[in-house]
């Protein structure tokens, strides 16, 4: 035993329940989200939005001055046209000056709300874009995790949340805390203490009354977030992949699973709704009470002689100008509660963590020249950290050699790629580009000098065109056009009706499997790299087709560093190394010739692939 702790009493804390510590690590939350946001309101080197803000702030105090003069322009006035008054004239100037100060509040008001918007919009653009460009530097294995559906309604939610949080925090929590402020000094310094106290017991009772309820009721607003990602997920993620649905049948079964979500999201909106009538029920409870108090105090004073009518009517007009602000403040600490729930998951995302982030100092490559020499040095990795993938993987390819990596599927071909690209970073060994280790190479630049033709083409919803140029965003038309006789896919193009215009539809659809791999293969083309991947590129091709495009293809890959994968063994056999992959493990390796001869892997599965083939056209006139 520690002997410091001998004759000490332990100290006791109360334990934290879960509900309240969930509710503690929302708040928290709040405050990071609302530290976060500050920022965008005074946002670095634009001084145009900096010079804005000050405007509007200028503006707003112009209003809310004007706004408390207003009562006592019309309580003078009242005054001045009692019976007792000889002259009109007085009352008239009155009349319209209250005219001019309710015009100029309600201007500068507008004038606020002008200027800061180029500040809210702006706001609400840089987080989205930052949001947008942070989920594209997460890792592969975060996306495989998360799903679309969800993602962007996080964005949408976000930006929108973000509109309102800067506007109401900026423009009406202050102003209305201003207000109310200025009413209540104003009420103390004509009638007294006793109607400023009543008035902040009002005030008081109201905010604490809303604050509470609504930090109750905001759990439905975060399950109606949650049930509504829940079904536009369902939505989308059935919706993209709606052949797969019709194939089995199943629409009566992706209706419901829809509808069960729209049922969670029913519940949750409809409890909202309940809670938020009895909350505004409260609230017209309370300013109730509150008026009557101040009005009966107003009436006695009448009665006794030391107020005139139209300090009386002041009081009323006073009521009923407080009563907007108050009212306001419910609805804005609602919505601030709201778009703060709203804003959580989108800031929530920008805080997640880059599995895989640059180095500092980490070098460039250059996107042209001459090829380059790739090198796994004992290359271990796994997805998962009980299940390694592949198990001390070395192999050298010189630049401008040809490498093909061949073997039954899951046996590594495909995460030898992924760890080229640097979507995963090795757990055991080193890959270099020249010599260079691939973590010590921005990922830009990495990426920028490897083209990729992959097994399974999804093309964005756009026009053939924009597709092929994607390999080389500003690339003329010539050039797109020159990629796409290369492919064997220009004079296809040109049978369309619109050609080049024509649009692919969602992920291509519209497109057979031969055709967007054409298109995979152009853009490649066009991207030009130092270092080409072709992950089963000729797997959806017809035979005639596949050798027209792999005479393409070897034209390509002639003057660059060429990596194959295939299943089809006949589209390897000019490789000047063949590697063969087994569990994760090269096996064998060597020429094509030198592979049949060992009579190992390779040359089982060279005979097994060739009698296949031999059979297809008996089977095929059997039928």
């Amino acid at each position: 035993m520690d002997p410091r702790s001998q004759n000490q009493s332990p100290i006791t804390l109360p334990a934290q329940t879960p509900a309240q510590t969930v509710e503690i690590a929302r708040t928290r939350s709040s405050w990071q989200t609302v530290r976060a946001l500050l920022p965008y309101l005074w946002p670095k080197h634009e001084w145009g939005l900096r010079v804005r803000m000050v405007l509007a702030v200028a503006a707003l105090i112009a209003a809310k001055i004007a706004i408390v003069l207003i009562p006592i322009i019309y309580a003078r006035a009242v005054n001045d046209l009692s019976p007792k008054t000889g002259t009109l004239l007085l009352p008239v100037a009155l009349v319209i000056a209250y005219g001019l100060v309710r015009v100029m509040s309600s201007g500068f008001g507008e004038l606020r709300d002008g200027l800061f918007s180029a500040v809210q919009q702006r706001a609400a653009r840089a987080v989205s874009r930052e949001t947008f460009e942070h989920l594209h530097r997460l890792s592969m294995r975060f996306h495989l995790d998360r799903q679309t559906g969800g993602l962007s309604r996080v964005i949408l939610r976000g930006a929108t949340g973000i509109q309102n949080v800067l506007r109401l925090a900026t423009f009406q929590v202050l102003p209305t805390i201003l207000e109310l402020t200025l009413t209540i000094g104003i009420l103390w310094h004509l009638f007294g203490w006793h109607y400023a106290a009543v008035t902040l017991l009002t005030v008081a009772t109201y905010m604490t009354f809303t604050l509470s309820f609504t930090a109750w009721r905001i759990k439905f607003r975060r399950m109606m977030n949650e049930t509504d990602n829940a079904a536009q997920t369902k939505a989308i993620d059935s919706l993209l992949n709606f052949e797969t649905v019709k194939y089995f049948g199943n629409e009566t079964h992706e209706s419901r699973r829809f509808d069960e979500s729209l049922t969670s999201y029913e519940k949750a909106a409809v409890r909202s709704q309940v809670t938020l009538s009895m909350l505004n029920f409260g609230q017209a409870m309370i300013i109730a009470a509150g008026a009557v108090s101040l009005m009966l105090m107003a009436a006695s004073g009448v009665v006794a002689g030391r107020m005139n009518v139209g300090q009386f009517v002041l009081v009323n007009a006073y009521l009923l100008q407080l009563y907007q602000p108050l009212n306001l403040m419910g609805f804005v600490y609602r919505e601030l509660k709201q778009g703060l729930v709203d804003m959580e998951q989108m800031f929530a995302l920008l805080r997640t963590e880059e599995e895989i982030a640059d180095r500092p100092g980490a070098k460039i490559l250059p996107a042209h020249g001459a090829p380059v020499a790739v090198q796994f040095d004992h290359v271990r990795f796994g997805y998962n950290a009980n299940r390694e993938i592949l198990h001390g993987v070395s192999f050298t390819a010189a630049p401008g050699r040809k490498i093909a990596l061949v073997g039954p599927t899951g046996s590594g071909k495909s995460t030898i790629s992924r760890l080229l690209f640097r979507f995963y970073d090795v757990t055991g060994g080193a890959v270099r580009i020249d010599g260079v280790d691939v973590r010590d190479i921005t990922q830009t630049s990495l990426r920028g000098v490897i083209g990729v033709v992959p097994q399974d083409t999804v093309l964005f919803n756009d026009t053939i065109r924009y597709n092929i140029a994607y390999g080389r965003p500003g690339a003329t038309e010539a050039e797109v056009e020159q990629a796409a006789r290369l492919a064997q896919i220009h004079d296809f193009v040109l049978s369309l009706p619109e050609g080049y215009a024509t649009r692919v539809g969602e992920r291509g659809l519209k497109l057979s499997g031969g055709e967007k791999q054409r298109v995979a293969i152009a853009r490649t083309i066009l991207k030009n790299p130092r270092l080409l991947i072709l992950d089963e590129a000729t797997s959806a091709l017809d035979t005639a087709t596949e050798q027209d495009i792999g005479t393409a293809l070897r034209q390509v890959s002639r003057d660059r560093t060429t990596l194959v994968i295939a299943h089809r063994l006949s589209t390897v056999i000019d490789a000047d190394e063949i590697l063969v992959l087994r569990e994760g493990e090269i096996v064998e390796r060597g020429t094509h010739i030198s592979l049949l001869a060992a009579g190992g892997v390779y040359a089982t599965m060279w005979q097994a692939q060739s009698e296949a083939m031999e059979a297809a056209p008996a089977v095929r006139a059997a039928e």
